[in-house]
């Protein structure tokens, strides 16, 4: 009787199928980690085996597409549940998925980016012994033909409608793809597409169905392109984002140099350290990385909770748990999101420095080096976005001190902090409750003696939960 109902199941009347094709540009540094550790570094990114080219496989799209549809569509609704990826986790026999995914290929030879990383310890503020990396990072403005084949037997209406928004995610820049996404990596968007659907229930598109070019990678130049998913698809999209999420938009100015080291020089004459760099529209712009600032961030914060002789597990359900460097806690991600930042109106100009013998006050032999950090000026722009996911009252406080931090200068960022680098100051926040629409925005007046807040009370009533939190 089983293998009865299993051979059924198995049995997919299918009426339609839509084939999708899209360009996907990628907006910031990607990590697809191919898992090798023979490499030059210790994480190298995914190639495909025959033309070298970088391979984005068609899992790891539809691992972000799934997660993005159930936030999206039906966080807070426990009685609908998506259709459009087949059976739900928890369904040991679950429906096939509805959506094919072909893994992708860049259209060019990669170029790449090094970027290393250490752990820092936040009591001494100095890095830990063997918790230095580096790793492969696809740079931006790489492209990959994406294809998707949509498999309709039942349900159109919904599973169309499904399609269309996690395609629109991606043509949004709402969905990132690889390793590291909390930290900035990963982000990009689709900007064209091209749409055929095929009635399977009708001779001639059964016919054309046959005969279309699959085997082709890319974009047919001979057919229509759309900039919208919904409009190639004519589906209308009044569906409402249900993701709760807290958003800060923050524009700060440099008023001290600023150093991130970067693990390559440009050249063989190139300073002994140089600011981290990034191709970002053809050119190498100046970065804040969302792995400087989020280690700076949850470093201050726990040391916000522990002069509040607090829980310190507050940290951790914000900015996660990393499970190899604690093994007595439980792996979690960070809920927090630092997106990467370009900083424009910079100039970069080299110091040069040397070490002191603290014994006899004198130079220390060979311990002579230079430095490239940048420096800002009236023009210089530099714009932090953060966001937080289910965000709890206590948490938004929390974020808000951190914010208060940068924008008095009082939490630098990047190396070289101790002779004065990395200090900020802010120039105009908004800050976004998605879920119940309500915005904050901050102001520094032109003589930055004073703030212009739109509702303070409201902001102080999170600071005031967090005390009230951490009593508790």
């Amino acid at each position: 009787m089983i293998n009865e109902c299993l051979r059924e199941r198995n049995q997919r009347h299918i009426i339609e199928r839509i084939v999708v094709r899209g360009l996907l540009v990628l907006d910031t540094p990607t990590c697809l980690g191919s898992g090798d550790t023979e490499g030059d570094t210790d994480l190298v990114i995914l190639r495909d085996s025959v033309e070298d080219k970088a391979l984005l496989m068609g899992s790891s799209i539809a691992g972000a597409l799934r997660n993005y549809l159930r936030n999206y569509e039906y966080s807070y609704n426990a009685n609908e549940i998506s259709v459009l990826f087949g059976g739900q986790r928890s369904e040991e026999e679950g429906e096939q998925s509805h959506l094919i995914i072909n893994d992708a290929l860049s259209k060019t030879i990669p170029h790449l980016e090094l970027r290393d990383g250490v752990k820092i310890n936040s009591v001494t503020r100095t890095a830990e012994d063997g918790q230095k990396y580096d790793l492969e990072l696809l740079e931006a403005g790489t492209q990959f033909d994406l294809c998707f084949e949509l498999l309709i037997e039942n349900n159109r209406e919904q599973i169309i409608k499904e399609l269309a928004i996690v395609l629109q995610g991606l043509e949004n820049g709402a969905i990132s793809i690889g390793m590291k996404k909390q930290r900035g990596f990963g982000r990009c968007h689709v900007k064209q597409w091209q749409v055929w659907q095929f009635d399977l229930q009708k001779y001639d598109d059964r016919i054309a169905w046959l005969t279309f070019p699959h085997g082709t990678i890319g974009l047919l130049p001979e057919y229509c392109t759309y900039k919208s998913i919904a409009d190639a698809l004519s589906v209308p999209l009044d569906s409402k984002d249900k993701r709760d999420r807290l958003i800060i938009n923050a524009i700060f100015t440099l008023v001290s140099p600023l150093l991130i080291r970067s693990g390559q020089a440009s050249s063989d004459k190139a300073p002994d350290v140089v600011h981290l760099k990034s191709q970002r529209d053809g050119e190498l712009q100046s970065v804040l990385s969302g792995t400087s600032l989020a280690g700076v961030l949850r470093h201050r914060a726990e040391r916000i909770v522990n002069t509040l002789q607090k829980n310190i597990s507050i940290i951790d359900e914000i900015f996660g748990v990393d499970f190899s460097k604690d093994k007595t806690k439980k792996a979690k991600a960070s809920r927090l999101i630092v997106h990467e930042s370009v900083i424009k109106e910079t100039t970069d100009l080299v110091q040069n420095r040397i070490a002191i013998d603290r014994f006899t006050g004198g130079a220390l032999h060979g311990a002579l080096f230079n430095e490239q950090p940048i420096f800002g000026s009236d023009k210089t722009e530099l714009k932090l976005e953060l966001e937080l996911r289910q965000p709890k009252f206590h948490e938004i406080g929390l974020l808000l001190l951190l914010i208060k931090d940068l924008w008095t200068g009082d939490l630098p960022v990047g190396g070289t902090s101790s002779i004065g680098r990395g200090r900020l100051q802010g120039k105009e926040a908004i800050i976004t409750l998605t879920l119940e629409n309500k915005i904050w925005k901050i102001i520094q007046d032109s003589n930055n003696e004073s703030l212009i807040i739109d509702n303070a009370e409201d902001l102080e009533k999170f600071v005031d939960a967090l005390n009230e939190e951490v009593t508790a």
